[in-house]
């Protein structure tokens, strides 16, 4: 069985050697690159099955970095960043970014972030329901993995397919956040609503006419969300309210 390669973007050597260190004895194969224009030859030469990419660099920040790699790949991206640096997080997730992991970090942690990104990015999606599901300008083709919203084709990173594929193959139900977190990013992340809340802000960005009012993918307050079906639009939920939204 072929090495999962891992591509680590870090202008720091002690980052490089350390995750180097710890990452081929678990039997991972690493390419390194310590600048911007480094990483996306490396990625487009090696095409990486994930990507460790800090923010702060020298010649191209980790954001364009992160908006350039999008642009021809879907290879999943855990971003580094500061302790406390929310901001980057967020423009991280809207970027494309898949989990971000804050420096300085333990080896125990970088390992669990590594192997839960790449077994969300491997596990097959089994449809629940026909292979092909349409709902008034809304299709969603689970074989070909293809969505087309109002004549047009929409381009989904894994994680934002993932989640599109868990409220669409549960459509005119609500889903707990949750239920949500576990089922697309992993149990260990099921207090970590940052990245709901950003995934469907950028899915509804893709999808929606107007993301600001949305048609498919409505919240409901403090419980998860919910794709609509036709006519299923203000559908109230009597489901009891554990945390804001």
């Amino acid at each position: 069985m072929a090495k999962e390669k891992i591509l680590v973007v870090d202008d720091e050597p002690r980052i490089l050697r350390l995750v180097r260190s710890n990452l081929e004895p678990a039997g991972y194969r690493v390419l390194t690159a310590a600048d911007g224009p480094g990483a996306i030859n490396e990625a487009e030469m090696h095409e990486p099955d994930l990507v460790l990419l800090d923010i702060m660099m020298p010649k191209m920040d980790g954001f364009e970095v992160c908006r350039r790699l999008r642009e021809f790949s879907t290879v999943p991206i855990i971003i580094l960043t500061a302790r406390g640096a929310e901001h980057e997080k967020v423009r991280g997730f809207e970027l494309g970014a898949d989990d971000y992991l804050t420096k300085p970090f333990g080896v125990p942690e970088l390992m669990a972030r590594i192997k839960a990104v790449l077994r969300r990015a491997k596990v097959p999606l089994a449809p629940k329901m026909d292979p092909v599901f349409s709902a008034g300008d809304f299709t969603m083709n689970f074989a070909q993995r293809r969505i087309v919203v109002h004549g047009k084709e929409i381009k989904l990173s894994p994680t934002e397919y993932k989640l599109l594929h868990e409220l669409v193959t549960n459509a005119g139900r609500v889903v707990l956040h949750q239920d949500l977190l576990a089922k697309v990013w992993g149990r260990e992340y099921r207090d970590e609503t940052e990245y709901l809340r950003v995934y469907v802000r950028y899915l509804r960005q893709k999808i929606e006419r107007d993301p600001s009012k949305p048609e498919w993918i409505l919240t409901e307050p403090g419980v998860g969300y919910r794709f609509a079906l036709p006519g299923d639009r203000v559908q109230p939920v009597s489901t009891p309210v554990a945390a804001k939204d």
